[in-house]
Formats: structure tokens, C-alpha cells, sequence
């Protein structure tokens, strides 16, 4: 079994052949129906990295199937670019969006992309171009290791209609003045469509650093606003997992653009006010309570949380102040107030203005 172009490198064969069909789910039934047989399954390069390796195995046990990896397309790839594999940025875009890019998009950054097919290639040349780095290098590398292998140099902002075939990847050398995430928490504001509702940079710096986000954690981000929080918490690191909680739907639909501009389309964006949409989610290790504390929702996350769920909570107004003094009193953890203040124009000088203070409470359940 394989697809229709790996069957035709391969030759006149004296066994069966079976072209895998589309969509690919379709081709793993009828691989599982054929388990008392001998079957090859002819898949490019290393099918455990972007391949077709994992999918298959989860269908599998152990016994019952054997790989047989070749060089990668990454690994073809940084070696017709003399690129070093280990400093490289090795992507699959090929069914994700473009915009997963974003957070490594930075002059000097070089990349790697596994893409859908030739059309593709315009797809991404124009997206660098939009975030301003129109000047990166693109080397387009077709069918890598075959007969008809071909590697074509150019500009992202210097495409002119051409005709690139799949299989393909594109590598990357970024360039060009187009703004670029930091790689420590508190991102600029300005990278958050907003109406005023939103963690500002320095509070939010604060606050993902008491979360303290580690590998394979999921978050609950309730009352999120711009969606700054559950953001930035998945920017930290790939397997992160977040779920943001917005009773307003304008809101929602915010967050979810925002979490799609910055790369991490993952985030669960789910519409409603809590404690009551909380039931039935799959549970978090930390939570970040930005808007909406009461006391009921206290409640709520005290019975039904796991013990040892890191909670933090940010509160501005005297009333919810009192509600995380007395969790604290309850519940122990720490209590920190927050006072910013930034130089503004008073007259021909400068004086301080003084933010509202924030009451920040962090605590294991």
C-alpha cells in the first residue's frame, strides 16, 4: 500500500498493490482490514517525524508492525542547504495554518517547513511578506532523494507565478523588520486586539511567571478577555494545553483571533460564565482567575479540583480583595500587591501616574 507516486518508484511488483486513498482515514481501515496478511506500507523519509508512523502504530500493538526509516525530508533538506539539523527549526505545515510560523518568525531564524502542495508556496510567501519579512531567503526543494528532484532560490517578496509540485518543503533564512515575539513572558499589548479588558504587560509578566507553566500541563484561563493570559501560557512551550473560559461571545471571538494571529490555534476558547461552564471540562493542573471571582466560583474550584491545582488570582476592587483575603486565611498561599506606575507629561515635565493596585493570590489547592 502506498500512494500513487510512491508505487510508481518502485517498479513493476509481482504482489498486490493498493493505492492508499484519500482521505487518509480510509486507507487505515483498509490496512487493518488486511492483518492477517503480509503488508508493506511505503511512506517518505522517516515516518515517525511528520509521517504516517504514529498514526498507524496507535492502530497497532507492538508485534505487529516493524519501520523501516529512511533519511527525512529535514534531513535531505539542511543537507542540500548546508544548514546544521540541530540549529534548525524543523516544521510541519502541511495541515495546520500558516500562522504557526509566527512566534519563530525573526531575522537570521532558519526554518524548515513541510507544506500541502505547490500552491502552497504563494500561500507562505505572501504571509511572510504581510508580517514584514518579505526579504527572507525561500529555497523551494521538490521531491528530495527522487528523479525529479529540484531546489529553486528566491525572495518571499519576489514570487512570480510558478509551478511547484508536491512532494515539497521550503527552507527558510529569515529577514527583514517585521516585529518579533520576545521569548520571556509579557508581550507588548499591542499584540492583542482588545477593548480595554486585558492582563497589561507587566501584570501579566507577573502573573505567568507565578503560574510557572511546566511541560504537558494544561491551564483554565477564566475570564479571559483579550485571551492574554491562556496565550502567552501556550507560547512557552509545545505540548502546553489551555482552555479560555469568556462569558461574552464578542469576547470569545476575540480571544480565539488573537490566539490564531500569534500561532497557537490551539487554544480551547469556550463561551459562557463560570462556575456553570466549568462542568464536564477536562481538568487543569493550573488556573488563572482574571475575571468574574466570587465567592461561588471559589467554591466551585475548591470541591471539584484535584488536589494540588495551582490557583492564581488577580483582584482590583476592594470587594474581590476581600474574597482572596479570606481564601487566603482558608486556603494559605501568598498574597503580593502589585503597584505600577509609569512617567507621563504633566504640563511642560513629567510626573508618575499611579495604576490601580492589583492584589495578586497564589496558592495549591
Amino acid at each position: 500500500m502506498g500512494p500513487p507516486r510512491h508505487l510508481s518508484l518502485v517498479g513493476d511488483l509481482t504482489c498486490k498493490t493498493i493505492a492508499w486513498p484519500v482521505p487518509f482515514a480510509d486507507g487505515v481501515e483498509e490496512l487493518l482490514s488486511l492483518r492477517d496478511r503480509q503488508v508493506v506500507v511505503l511512506a517518505s523519509g522517516d515516518p515517525f517525524w511528520f509521517g504516517a508512523g504514529a498514526t498507524l502504530a496507535r492502530h497497532l500493538a507492538q508485534d505487529e508492525w516493524q519501520s523501516l526509516p529512511g533519511p527525512s525530508s529535514f534531513s535531505l533538506a539542511a543537507n542540500r542547504m548546508g544548514w546544521s539539523l540541530e540549529h534548525t527549526l524543523c516544521l510541519g505545515l502541511h495541515a495546520v495554518p500558516l500562522t504557526r510560523l509566527r512566534p519563530h518568525l525573526a531575522p537570521g531564524t532558519r526554518i524548515i517547513a513541510l507544506l500541502r502542495d505547490g500552491d502552497s508556496v504563494q500561500d507562505l510567501a505572501a504571509y511572510l511578506s504581510e508580517e514584514g519579512f518579505g526579504a527572507s531567503a525561500l529555497s523551494v526543494l521538490e521531491a528530495l532523494g527522487g528523479p525529479r528532484e529540484r531546489i529553486t532560490h528566491l525572495r518571499a517578496d519576489d514570487i512570480t507565478a510558478r509551478d511547484f509540485k508536491h512532494p515539497l518543503c521550503v527552507a527558510i533564512e529569515g529577514a527583514g523588520t517585521g516585529s518579533v515575539l520576545p521569548l520571556t513572558s509579557g508581550v507588548s499589548d499591542d499584540w492583542f486586539e482588545n477593548d480595554g479588558q486585558i492582563s497589561k504587560r507587566v501584570v501579566r509578566a507577573v502573573t505567568l511567571s507565578t503560574l510557572a507553566p511546566q511541560p504537558f500541563e494544561r491551564l483554565w484561563d477564566i475570564g479571559g478577555g483579550s485571551g492574554s493570559i491562556g496565550i502567552e501560557w501556550l507560547l512557552a512551550h509545545p505540548t502546553l494545553a489551555a482552555t479560555c473560559f469568556e462569558p461574552r461571545a464578542d469576547r470569545a471571538w476575540r480571544i480565539g483571533t488573537n490566539a490564531a494571529r500569534l500561532g497557537v490555534d490551539r487554544l480551547q476558547v469556550v463561551t459562557g460564565a463560570a462556575p456553570d461552564v466549568l462542568a464536564g471540562q477536562e481538568r487543569p493542573d493550573a488556573v488563572f482567575i482574571g475575571g468574574g471571582l466570587s465567592a461561588d466560583l471559589l467554591a466551585w474550584l475548591e470541591d471539584n479540583l484535584a488536589p494540588g491545582t495551582r490557583l492564581v488570582a488577580n483582584a482590583v476592587t476592594l470587594e474581590t480583595e476581600a474574597l482572596l483575603t479570606a481564601a487566603r486565611n482558608r486556603l494559605g498561599g501568598t498574597l503580593t500587591r502589585l503597584e505600577l506606575s509609569h512617567a507621563e507629561p504633566l504640563g511642560p515635565r513629567h510626573a508618575w501616574k499611579s495604576n490601580y493596585p492589583i492584589v495578586q493570590w497564589s496558592a495549591h489547592l
